[in-house]
């Protein structure tokens, strides 16, 4: 008798007709616009160009470009549902290790970081198949000892989360919630119990905060997150010192921290990815032969290294490299404990399971305000895009909330020989075995064990382990991008892989979106930034892709890895026809032309299809509309940015830097975000260029709106006159953040005038060489917008 499947598969053919169709009638339009800006060059055997006109069908060009690219997305959504009742029993589920990520406890609060770590280690999954690794890039020591608070705090929030049911089971959100959420019915005895456990909270949040404290003064201009040597510790609750008195049972947790020296490079995360994938190898190996050095001698022992510490370690019969791995960032939590159990829907099923690589989660936000004016939940991602390439090969790996099969990430490198293995995962002997899944180890005596672990523990987490194997060119995740999660999940496409998205009704993972324009700016820089490095590498989706992947799965990788250079269309088209239009010079046909009325099509039937999308996804227009603004603010900040650093890269001029996004916010900044008011209190280097843009269009639509008034031209100017009021419109916040707002959060005063100076000198000279133009025969005298 067939099982009944784990998942249900649904393919939205009604959207992918509409997508389709509109992909049709709007690739017929764009090729008219194109059609009609050729036969305007060609109109004469040898015309002389204007520059202006050539920028502005570049730009043209470009932007039709990245739609079609774009259009692979909606051509085959789905949608999956998944049925975890229907698994396996527990014993024969895999074993799944938790990665979760920090790097700097004064941007990423040690206690919330603590409630990510105590909610994956609440996880509804066997606990002696789950382990738990934290990796503190930063080395703090103030994280370090957190850890150990928050296995104390483990130990009854566990015991809790099981007994009743939990649903929600990051402690910081259920004690702050006001609806108890929980499984079975509400009782006296729930109530005492919920009670216990929140006074055993309050104090160990009391506890996280005065090490706060402590570190804040401690540690003060430290340059330890730079320079510091590798830490592993096996944390456990060391204040029961009587075996078998304690029968709650727990996931392993560990905490690792790399060495770091200035000279080496450190990958940023996918270094400290690939740091936790080889040393749980090493740890999990090292748990093995202490479970049977602890069955024979009946003893509760302390083992302790100098990089590894044991605090009444809780041994466990079967231990092995896990053949599965969650990745969290420090502020994503598990909002649905049953998100593993999830994903093994389609990591067990066999039909599907052996080419697929990870489960991809959405990201989503418990911050997220109704205005959400940053657009920071990501909407057009998670919600049209992702479940359109799942209909292709998948969705690509992004960043957290991901479930990885572990052999994905080793692939055909598992099949050589011992001298294989040591030439590819390097000359750790320890790890060699435990990739060979060679158990039968001879169990030496404790001090030998000891002092051998010891060493290869340090090496296996030093700078240098690394050299001349193939971490992070071939095996794990690879380095060649700051996007490390894009690139990873390119190239394992690429060599044949699939990927599923999974999204429930439930969140499965909530994280901390940022809240400040600065933020949003500056991590969307560096994410640009890591695009176009691949781009700019051998790995070009375009050329590597092409002949690896189906044509709509490289178009959709291609997309994103061009994604920065909308900025250069941006740019031309908020200051090329508003330049154009202060000098009377039309660019585009008149209002009474047909052609007009073309582009005026494509534009108001693109913004009504971006409408529909995001009111099917459960938006709004308000949210549309904000989403049309901070594309438009990406697009001149972030994205050129992102680009001038990837070409400053490329050309060995500007180092790797990789800035963790702040999750810390004043009352004051997350007041102004609730109201949905711009916080413009960012780096002038930020501010200026999207300040300088709307300042411009507020004198070009000033002056082109006269001169259309006075000399009767509206039937020329009415294209260029519309385009910079619908800037000005979009960009209102701006307008009001320089001229109207008192408060801390408005525009500096010397951006505004910074702004205003930059306008007027970019106008005079684009005039001056205007005019210049206009005295060669032939460049304006011709009809241009006929």
């Amino acid at each position: 008798m067939e099982s009944l499947p784990l998942y249900l598969y649904t393919p939205h053919k009604l959207s992918a007709i509409i997508n389709r169709l509109y992909t049709l009638l709007h690739f017929v339009a764009l090729t008219s616009i194109i059609y009609y800006r050729l036969s305007f060059f060609l109109s004469t055997p040898t015309p002389p160009l204007s520059l202006t006109h050539l920028l502005v069908f570049a730009s043209e060009l470009l932007l039709s470009f990245l739609w079609l690219l774009h259009q692979a997305f909606t051509w085959r959504p789905v949608s999956r549902t998944v049925f975890p009742e229907r698994l396996q029993q527990d014993k024969e589920l895999p074993a799944l290790d938790v990665f979760i990520c920090t790097a700097d406890p004064k941007k990423e609060p040690s206690f919330d970081v603590m409630n990510t770590v105590l909610s994956a280690m609440a996880l509804d999954y066997p606990p002696e198949k789950l382990h738990v690794y934290l990796s503190d890039d930063g080395g703090s020591s103030l994280t370090l000892v957190a850890l150990r608070e928050a296995c104390v705090f483990a130990r009854s929030w566990l015991p809790f989360c099981r007994r009743f049911e939990i649903k929600t089971r990051c402690p910081k959100v259920f004690f702050s919630s006001g609806d108890d959420d929980h499984g079975v019915t509400q009782s006296v005895e729930y109530e005492e119990e919920r009670e216990k456990i929140k006074r055993k909270y309050e104090l160990f949040k009391e506890r996280v905060h005065r090490e706060e404290e402590k570190a804040v003064i401690k540690e003060t201009s430290s340059p330890k997150a730079k320079n510091h040597p590798s830490i592993v510790e096996v944390v456990h609750d060391s204040s029961d010192d009587v075996v078998g008195s304690d029968q709650v049972q727990m996931p392993l947790l560990v905490y690792v921290s790399r060495e770091k020296k200035p000279p080496h490079p450190h990958h940023f995360k996918a270094g400290a990815l690939n740091v936790l994938v080889y040393t749980q190898s090493l740890l999990l190996l090292f748990l093995f032969i202490f479970s049977h050095i602890c069955a024979r001698s009946l003893i509760h022992m302390k083992f302790n290294l100098s990089v590894v510490h044991l605090f009444q370690l809780r041994v466990s019969s079967i231990l092995s490299n896990s053949s599965y791995i969650l990745i969290l960032d420090c502020d994503m939590y598990c909002n649905d404990s049953t998100s593993a159990r999830q994903a093994m829907c389609f990591h067990l099923d066999p039909k599907i399971s052996p080419s697929l690589a990870f489960v991809q989660f959405p990201q989503k936000f418990h911050n997220i305000s109704k205005t959400d004016i940053y657009d920071s939940q990501l909407r057009i991602t998670f919600m049209t895009r992702w479940p359109g390439i799942d209909g292709i090969q998948g969705p690509m790996l992004s960043g957290t909330g991901y479930y990885m099969k572990r052999e994905a990430l080793y692939g055909k490198f598992l099949q050589k020989d011992l001298f294989g293995l040591k030439q590819a995962f390097g000359p750790s002997n320890e790890l060699i075995m435990s990739l060979q899944h060679n158990k039968q180890h001879n169990i030496i005596d404790r001090g030998t064990s000891s002092s051998i672990l010891q060493e290869e523990a340090q090496f296996l987490a030093s700078c240098t382990y690394e050299k001349e194997t193939l971490w992070g060119k071939q095996i794990g995740f690879l380095y060649n991008s700051m996007l490390e999660d894009y690139f990873t999940g390119f190239i394992l496409h690429c060599k044949g892989w699939n990927s599923v998205f999974c999204n429930p009704s439930r969140p499965a993972f909530l994280g901390t979106a940022t809240t400040k324009l600065n933020d949003t700016l500056v991590q969307g820089t560096r994410w640009n930034c890591g695009l176009l490095e691949v781009t700019f590498s051998k790995f070009c989706p375009l050329v590597y892709g092409l002949s690896r992947m189906s044509v709509l799965q490289t178009m959709c990788y291609a997309y994103y890895s061009l994604q920065p250079l909308y900025s250069l269309p941006l740019w031309c088209f908020a200051t090329l026809p508003q330049l154009c239009l202060l000098n009377g010079i039309p660019l585009y046909p008149k209002a009474s032309s047909p052609r007009f009325m073309i582009l005026t099509s494509v534009f108001i039937f693109s913004q009504l299809k971006n409408v529909e999308e995001v009111l099917l996804t459960g938006g709004s227009v308000l949210a549309w509309w904000n989403e049309q603004r901070m594309w438009m603010i990406k697009s001149v900040t972030a994205y050129t940015y992102g680009t001038f650093d990837a070409i400053l890269k490329c050309l060995g001029m500007r180092q790797p830097n990789f800035l963790p996004t702040n999750k810390v916010s004043d009352n004051d900044e997350v007041t102004l975000y609730q109201l949905g008011k711009f916080n413009f209190q960012t780096s002038t280097n930020l501010l200026a260029p999207i300040v300088t843009l709307v300042v411009l269009n507020i004198i070009a639509f000033a002056g082109g709106f006269a001169r259309m008034i006075i000399s009767g031209s509206w039937n020329e100017l009415l294209g260029q006159v519309f385009l910079s009021f619908y800037i000005l419109w979009v960009n209102y916040p701006i307008i009001e953040g320089v001229m109207l707002r008192k408060d801390k959060g408005r525009v500096p005063p010397s951006v505004g005038l910074l702004s205003l100076v930059l306008s007027i000198i970019f106008l005079s000279l684009g005039s001056m060489v205007l005019r210049f133009q206009a005295g060669i025969p032939g460049i304006y005298n011709r009809n241009t917008n006929s």
